[in-house]
């Protein structure tokens, strides 16, 4: 037979759902006011370098551990701070924590004097001049290099073109290479014959409007299901914060400048150039094969922004010898934020980084080349 609750068994059960329902109205108040939204990007910074919109950051800390610089490439279309989103849930403190000397390049938002720019002006220009910026303040003679998204494929035509760049090794974060798998967002371009130029604001831009939507169409009852989840969580302080600063981030873009969006649909899109190997950057041809550098790229199983099938051919492209690959089961802001992240992402980063870094000494003169094994 069924086992009969106890009656304060019972009344303990309403008591519960009775306060949960007082703080689910609480919160939800709170939610639709926009009242006590949680702060993101806080972990302490100072600007060393801009030009433009651009600006290079570095991240304070009196526990370097590790060299050289580690400088962090964002991509062009989001808001950086989903690396640094809440004290406790930063990939930005855990690098810092793990004794690295961050830095991190964010593309601001770009407006109509960003409209010219291309492809070129990131990878020959921006990213050169602030690895420039990081050895003149650090002193190290090269840096480890991190590209996020987008920012990855910035980081590989910057490798790729720069062999002789003083970098100590390169990783990359959910970035696609075969651009056949990403979706509705480049269907649109060769399926559905839309050109960039008739999806560009008044500033010359593709709009941050355009790129929400893109996503949205990747998961059509996402809207539904992260509702669904957040009524049942909703009495949950730190889950409501959380939801709010997560969801805030994937409806926060900025434009993307036009001309680098033409030529990303023309040679990263139309012409799959990262895998037929039809890539030019200022006129002159470039291949994934001649980075060598030691290469780790991170990739998520149910990330369906950046689908796996998009990411899996990169570990073959790069010629580098040390190189490695890994696979989580994660979505896309999973990668960086949550449990996969802390648990397993973000210390397997740190740990390609660190061996392939050298221990700083007590007057951060003296360096110990740590074992350079994977």
């Amino acid at each position: 037979m069924p086992t009969v609750p106890s009656p304060q068994a019972v009344l303990d059960r309403v008591r519960r759902d009775v306060e949960r329902n007082a703080l689910r109205a609480r919160n939800g108040i709170k939610l639709v006011s926009g009242l006590d939204r949680p702060g993101v990007g806080l972990s302490p910074k100072d600007v060393v370098w801009e030009r433009g919109r651009c600006q290079l950051w570095h991240y304070r800390s009196e526990k370097v551990r590790y060299g050289p610089p580690l400088l962090i490439v964002f991509s062009l279309v989001s808001r950086s701070y989903i690396l640094d989103l809440r004290p406790g849930s930063s990939f930005i403190e855990a690098l810092v924590e793990a004794g690295f000397d961050v830095y991190m390049l964010d593309w601001g938002e770009p407006d109509e004097r960003d409209a010219g720019n291309r492809l070129e002006d990131y990878v020959d220009d921006y990213i050169p001049a602030a690895v420039d910026r990081i050895l003149e303040l650090s002193g190290a003679e090269e840096v480890n290099l991190f590209g996020y998204c987008f920012g990855g494929n910035l980081t590989l035509l910057y490798a790729a073109h720069h062999p002789d760049a003083p970098l100590r090794s390169l990783t990359v974060l959910a970035t696609p290479v075969d651009f056949r798998h990403m979706g509705p967002l480049a269907d649109i371009f060769t399926v559905g014959g839309m050109t960039v130029d008739a999806v560009l604001g008044s500033d010359g831009n593709v709009p941050p409007s355009f790129v929400v939507q893109g996503f949205r169409t990747l998961t059509p009852t996402g809207e539904v299901t992260r509702y669904v989840n957040l009524w049942e969580r909703l009495w949950n302080d730190e889950y409501v914060a959380s939801y709010q600063a997560m969801t805030g981030w994937s409806d926060d873009h900025v434009p993307f400048p036009g001309a680098a969006a033409r030529e990303t649909v023309q040679m990263l899109v139309h012409d799959n150039g990262m895998m037929t190997d039809r890539l030019t950057v200022a006129g002159d041809v470039v291949h994934l094969s001649d980075i060598t550098v030691p290469f780790l790229t991170v990739r998520g199983g149910r990330d369906h922004i950046v689908p796996a099938e998009a990411t899996a051919p990169l570990i073959d492209l790069v010629g580098s010898e040390d190189k490695h690959e890994l696979v989580l089961d994660a979505g896309h802001m999973g990668l960086v934020v949550g449990r996969t992240a802390a648990k397993t992402t973000v210390p397997k980063i740190i740990d390609f980084v660190r061996r392939r870094s050298d221990a700083l000494g007590a007057d951060d003169t003296t360096a110990t080349t740590v074992s350079q094994g994977a």
